[in-house]
């Protein structure tokens, strides 16, 4: 999220936002490893750090705030004594070691001892939420998702039902924020304690006990190495929206493409913006410099209408421009556009790899093995190679028997046998990210 100036925390023109269906029941839940208990309430210092947040209206608009990083429901609060439970981690999906995935925690607020599992079913439920909007929904191959529990001593979230109610819960999050009704904020330092828990933290999600309608973008980055967290209700279907904009920013780095009518004329000193969908160049432009997300020009985009230049976007109503009228980064309810389903899958491939191998890569192999690699994303191209000379005979093959492999040579002589996997998908068309979308894997192997 690209702040360049504060501005009005007014809430952008009515738009529609399209409710979800909804989500299978979290049904079969893997236990990850037990952690050991952490506070069931963090005590977060009063530093006076603020955030940037996003304000989700229930139209399905969108608008910014300045909150507090510390929840004043914690704040100066007293520990209490570890409970049973607290910080456990679960594996609502697990794909492959993180190291080779995104990594998604779920880290919830307002569920007490006898909620954990109402959690993980919330918890569940979101991530079908956004796991069924594209491009999430081609690439749940390269997902894992850990679901971290947080005891509370209340249910239910402070500010539900109104603003006089107060809720003793393990994040401290909270209704009316800033005084804005739907803002729900949460503190930034207990969540990166339960963050911490999970294997390893690429999107941070924190899901609230309630059914009232609100969430927040937090444009905040961890030591961790997740770029912002996302709060939303649990029970109420239309909130997992607020997710999927927010991953926008954390793995497409997409500008917010909605604007202020009050808002200036964005000013042309602060130079070229550096998120690939937002400019200040015309679509007449973009095509001469060849530029940003020219290559989509005058193609239909799964938001509706052309890829084109609609001025408007990055806060600003004039001066800068968006690829298309109404995307998920304007509105809640909406698909990516094609630039941005473009960054989002160069995303991915920032934090996941398109080939993986229960044998690790450099294993010393013998004409005696067989081995094995996986393809997280349907429609990969998979090449074998040995000493850098394809064979077309392995080509597409997972599973390779060492003692088809043509190794010339003596016997004992070792040889590198190489994997290459490529996403040829056309939903990436720039040169300069198709790299990420491929990945290799050696092994020597002896004759």
């Amino acid at each position: 999220m690209r702040h360049r100036s504060l501005g009005s925390i007014a809430l952008a023109g009515a738009l529609a936002l399209a409710a979800l269906g909804g989500a299978p029941a979290a049904s079969a839940l893997a236990a990850a490893p037990a952690a050991a208990p952490v506070a069931t309430a963090v005590v977060a210092p009063s530093t006076g750090a603020r955030h940037h947040v996003e304000v989700f209206g229930e139209d399905g608009s969108i608008g910014r705030a300045d909150a507090p990083a510390a929840s004043p429901y914690l704040a100066g609060r007293p520990a209490l004594a570890p409970a049973a439970g607290d910080g456990e981690v679960t594996s609502l999906l697990r794909s492959g070691e993180p190291a080779g995935k995104v990594d998604v925690v779920v880290i919830g607020d307002g569920y007490t001892a006898a909620e954990q599992e109402k959690f993980r079913t919330d918890a569940a439920a979101k991530w079908q939420e956004l796991s069924a909007v594209e491009p999430y929904a081609a690439y749940r191959g390269l997902f894992n998702v850990w679901a971290v529990a947080t005891v509370s001593a209340e249910s239910g979230i402070t500010g539900d039902p109104d603003r006089s109610t107060v809720r003793n819960t393990a994040l401290g999050s909270y209704f009316w924020c800033e005084d804005i009704e739907r803002l729900l904020c949460v503190d930034t330092d207990a969540v990166g304690t339960y963050a911490a828990r999970a294997p390893q933290a690429d999107l941070v999600l924190v899901v609230a006990n309630t059914a009232k309608y609100g969430g927040a973008g937090y444009n905040v980055a961890s030591p961790l190495g997740y770029d912002g967290i996302a709060t939303v209700a649990g029970g109420n279907p239309r909130a997992g929206q607020i997710a999927v904009h927010e991953t926008g920013h954390s793995l497409g780095k997409l500008a917010d493409e909605y604007f202020y009518e009050g808002e200036d004329v964005y000013p042309a000193e602060l130079g070229e913006p550096d998120e690939s969908n937002i400019s200040m160049s015309t679509a007449d432009r973009l095509a001469r410099d060849h530029a940003k997300w020219y290559r989509w020009l005058g193609l239909t985009s799964p938001d509706g209408g052309v890829v084109g230049s609609y001025e408007g976007g990055g806060y600003y109503p004039k001066g800068l421009y968006r690829p298309t009228e109404n995307s998920i980064m304007r509105s809640l309810g909406r698909a990516f556009n094609l630039p941005g389903r473009e960054a989002m899958i160069a995303g991915f491939y920032r934090h996941a790899v398109p080939l993986t191998s229960p044998t690790p890569a450099g294993t010393p192999l013998t004409r005696a093995d067989r081995l094995t690699v996986d393809l997280p994303v349907a429609g990969t191209v998979l090449t074998w190679s040995v000493d850098g000379r394809e064979l077309p005979q392995l080509r597409g093959r997972t599973v390779v028997n060492l003692a088809t492999v043509p190794l010339p040579g003596p016997p004992g002589r070792v040889h590198t046998l190489t994997a290459t996997a490529t996403d040829p998908t056309p939903a990436v068309l720039d040169p300069t990210l198709r790299p990420h979308l491929t990945a290799t894997l050696s092994w020597p192997t002896t004759r």
